[in-house]
């Protein structure tokens, strides 16, 4: 049949019909977006962001643990759908069928899996130095929520002593040097800046020194947690706020360190180590807490690996472990690791080197709330002191950065208690 003009515009208008059809058919019978967290996902970090964004839509998100990667499942809702192809996320639309084998599957008692329910987005907050004086671009929390657009609020130490963490439910903590001894490190003119800052806050705060500001608002921050809040802290933060905590009324001064003066720290106020020695004034590391592991100036060829979890039984670890790789490159930090044999006994070790005496990823519980250490400074960043900002479109399927975001959506989950 000889094909004119007027046949192919019928084909044509024929063709999309059917399409509109099949697509309806199938918007008809979406029951649920699954989210894949498997290798099948083209933008892991960007998932979390959508899970974050239903939330504030007022949808549930199911947290999948161990199913496919820890993937997310999620109403059915024209908003979701059109976000997740703005943002470039794999999902699959299934019906009520496929929704309900995935959560038979996942209820098999042999099966290590779980589902757990996220209900309201987080409030989160950022303690960091970052204003119009002072960048923080190499800040792996505030790069990732960025990339994964999930909102937060910066705050540093004036909100914190004047009781503005109770508008918030998640605190990140990194690179802070909370000794008040300015990260032992002032060979960047921003660092210097930073410096000066400080020392004026904490006089016109009337602290006599920016180490007394600095515990006051460490103490803050520990009250805040054993509150119900969640802490998340990277790198030196984590090591430098357990230290300043113990050596709350011990005398102890950070400029003129001896080896007695050890004996005057209280390791019972700290989170998460015990029985660590302070180093010298003159040294680039704080203590022995940290391990060091890979050369802040090499890339590292070594790596730590995730610890596996009963998802019915140990619901919480299991949840901050969640990926799609058990085996992470180590990456480094002015406390690239923390010193395994430190670690408190009651503290969850989630993440370690073990041959070399390394743990990199540590929860514990306080009061109410929740605390996760996570050392090093970047998960994806160059070695280096001049180190460039990460960008993450280039690392969308990081499990290094999948941890931070596994801690940001974690105040969400509906609580159940840990059975061991």
């Amino acid at each position: 049949m000889r094909l004119n003009k007027k046949n192919l515009t019928f084909r044509s208008m024929k063709g999309r019909l059917v399409f509109g059809l099949i697509l309806i058919v199938r918007l008809g019978f979406a029951n649920s977006i699954f989210i894949p967290m498997d290798e099948s996902q083209r933008n892991h970090l960007k998932a979390y962001g959508l899970a974050y964004f239903a939330l504030k839509e007022g949808q549930p998100v199911d947290w999948l643990l161990n199913y496919r990667g820890g993937s997310f499942l999620i109403p059915f809702h024209n908003n979701i759908l059109s976000e997740c192809k703005v943002r470039g996320i794999s999902y699959e639309l299934i019906s009520a069928a496929k929704t309900n084998s995935i959560l038979t599957e996942i209820a098999r008692p042999d099966a290590n899996m779980n589902v757990v329910r996220l209900e309201t987005a987080p409030r989160v907050a950022v303690y960091s130095p970052k204003n119009e004086l002072i960048n923080d671009e190499s800040d792996a929390v505030i790069l990732v929520l960025d990339y994964a657009e999930i909102p937060y609020t910066i705050i540093y130490d004036e909100e914190i002593l004047k009781d503005e963490l109770a508008r918030f439910d998640w605190l990140h903590l990194h690179h802070e040097d909370f000794t008040g001894q300015h990260g032992r490190f002032m060979r960047r003119e921003s660092a210097i800046i930073q410096a000066k800052i400080q020392e004026e806050t904490a006089a016109r705060l009337g602290f006599a020194s920016v180490t007394d500001m600095k515990l006051s608002v460490a103490k803050k921050i520990k009250g805040f947690t054993a509150g119900g809040g969640y802490l998340f802290a990277m790198c030196s933060g984590a090591e430098t706020f357990d230290i300043a905590l113990a050596a709350e009324g011990s005398g102890i001064s950070f400029k003129d360190l001896s080896s007695e003066e050890d004996a005057a720290l209280d390791y019972s106020k700290t989170l998460a180590f015990e029985n660590f020695s302070l180093e010298p004034a003159a040294s680039r590391k704080f203590s022995d807490i940290n391990a060091m592991g890979p050369d802040f100036f090499q890339s590292t060829a070594s790596y730590f690996q995730l610890f596996q979890f009963s998802a019915k039984w140990d619901i919480v670890p299991s949840l901050l472990t969640q990926n799609h790789e058990q085996v992470i490159k180590e990456f480094s930090g002015q406390t690239s690791s923390f010193n395994s044999a430190l670690v408190k006994p009651n503290a969850w070790v989630l993440g370690e080197n073990r041959s070399a005496g390394r743990s990199r990823y540590l929860y514990g519980e306080l009061g109410r709330g929740h605390w996760t250490y996570y050392s090093g400074h970047d998960p994806e960043g160059m070695p280096g002191w001049r180190r460039a900002s990460t960008d993450l479109s280039m690392h969308p399927h990081s499990p290094g950065y999948r941890l931070i975001l596994n801690n940001v959506l974690f105040p969400s989950a509906k609580k159940k208690k840990q059975k061991t």
